[in-house]
């Protein structure tokens, strides 16, 4: 059978969700699944990104990333979105680029995927399970697929967010346990989505 394909389509400003984001791309590359990872654009004003010298500086070093299109979307069987808290909410950055969707949707073609959430916040009790969760009603409205992590693997039980991946960014960059649950999140979605795939294969 073909392999999963898995869009992992995340905002990071300082490299925090964008860490996330690789380790949940080498548990979904571990679990057999095509992967594309994709950055959405950046809408901040360059006078923003340069009073901060981290956000400037991951601008740069991510420049070579692709950036997320809507064909990422209508290529995938799963996608995992990642965003860092914004008032218990997703990024305007993401939610940019989600707003880019309605045609994909019109038409049903984001319909029957795999989706799933992390993100990323400053402060504990930031607005990580608020972020995720809002995320999930934009995948009620697609007709999606949502697969959280849960209590699925022991990892979980000290990561410690059955909704999704989530990192504190005042404790430091991302740890093994969080880098674990990312991974164990994104190969959960791919074994998901490819029990789904095979399930629709043509007898």
């Amino acid at each position: 059978m073909e392999a999963v394909h898995l869009a992992i389509i995340y905002y990071s400003a300082t490299g925090t969700v964008h860490s996330l984001a690789r380790a949940a791309a080498e548990g979904a590359a571990e679990a057999g699944a095509d992967v594309r990872l994709r950055r959405v654009a950046e809408t901040a004003p360059a006078e923003a990104i340069n009073a901060r010298a981290e956000w400037a500086r991951h601008v740069q070093d991510t420049a070579d990333v692709d950036v997320a299109a809507g064909d990422d979307l209508d290529w995938a069987d799963a996608v995992l979105f990642g965003t860092p808290t914004r008032f218990g909410a997703v990024s305007s950055q993401l939610k940019a680029f989600i707003d880019t969707l309605g045609p994909l949707w019109f038409h049903g073609k984001l319909a029957d995927k795999v989706y799933s959430a992390f993100t990323a916040s400053n402060t504990r009790h930031g607005g990580q399970e608020s972020t995720i969760l809002s995320l999930s009603n934009v995948f009620y409205h697609w007709g999606g697929i949502i697969v959280p992590p849960g209590y699925t693997d022991p990892i979980q039980f000290r990561s410690g967010n059955p909704y999704g991946t989530s990192h504190v960014v005042g404790d430091g960059p991302p740890g093994d346990v969080t880098l674990r649950a990312a991974r164990h999140q994104a190969r959960r979605v791919v074994d998901t989505a490819a029990a789904l795939k095979a399930g629709r294969r043509p007898a």
